[in-house]
């Protein structure tokens, strides 16, 4: 399982071949019995990336690479099920998965930038709602709106099915994450089905007034411009609600799959943003 997802970072790295890769320390933390393991790369402030559902969070290598560029620390940790991050998958909740990251949190320093992919916006929430001493900013990273047509969801459930053949997994890729099949083609591997049934159960153990607000860390809404989860008319739903602690920026040129699709970008925009936090 490691030298797979190991073999599927590279891939991805290979894939935009103007980044230098950084390298890459690979460790464990605890949480209690759980061990979580995680990859980290660069110096400086701390970024932790948390993946989005079912999803190795190795494919953020060209990200965590590029971010390692504009001088920060990138720790890529993994969900229970991939990897070296182990520990109970059943009766879970978002408070359980928050505490695995924020014991790579606090093992690498005691605070950072926490930035979610899709699904992992809303871990990435739950740290900063439960671990708010440790959370200097959220970025949230094609978030998808509060409501969403249910189809998208079918495709996730579909392409996670190992009876899917691979035009209707690409079909369903095409629908839900990627603008063309040569950006998806990597995103036909890569799925954890137990990990994806794991994480919806635990939503559903979550209540969401105690995650969504993300406690009080300023947020980068960062959106991707051809998102279905996130049309255009929801540019503006999470500033709305939760204020000018929001900065909403988008990406044009990609689907629900942003950070895959669009690597560098999504990279500079988080570098960016970080750049205009206040410094303590």
């Amino acid at each position: 399982m490691k030298t797979r997802i190991a073999a599927m970072g590279l891939a991805l790295a290979m894939a935009v071949p103007c980044l230098a890769q950084a390298n890459v320390e690979e460790k464990t933390a605890m949480n209690g019995e759980t061990q979580v393991g995680y990859s980290v790369r660069g110096e400086g402030p701390l970024v932790v990336m948390i993946a989005s559902t079912g999803r190795s969070a190795a494919e953020f290598a060209p990200v965590a690479d590029r971010l390692a560029e504009r001088g920060y620390r990138v720790a890529l940790p993994e969900p229970r099920g991939i990897g070296a991050s182990t520990g109970k998958m059943t009766d879970v909740s978002f408070h359980d998965f928050g505490d695995d990251f924020a014991a790579v949190i606090e093992q690498e320093g005691g605070k950072a930038i926490v930035a979610g992919h899709a699904y992992g916006q809303w871990i990435a929430k739950t740290v900063a709602s439960d671990h708010p001493d440790m959370v200097s900013g959220l970025a949230l990273i094609a978030g998808g709106a509060k409501s969403w047509p249910p189809e998208l969801s079918e495709a996730i459930t579909m392409i996670n099915d190992p009876a899917s053949s691979r035009e209707e997994r690409m079909d369903g890729l095409l629908l839900a994450f990627f603008t063309d099949e040569q950006s998806a083609e990597p995103w036909l591997e890569g799925w954890h089905q137990d990990v994806t049934v794991s994480q919806r159960a635990a939503r559903k153990l979550t209540d969401r007034d105690d995650y969504w607000a993300g406690g009080t860390a300023r947020i980068l809404d960062l959106q991707a411009g051809s998102d279905p989860f996130r049309p255009e008319s929801s540019r503006m739903e999470v500033r709305e609600e939760l204020g000018e602690r929001v900065t909403v920026e988008v990406i044009e040129g990609a689907s629900h799959a942003l950070p895959a699709a669009k690597p560098v970008e999504t990279a500079d925009a988080i570098a960016d943003w970080i750049e205009t936090l206040p410094t303590e």
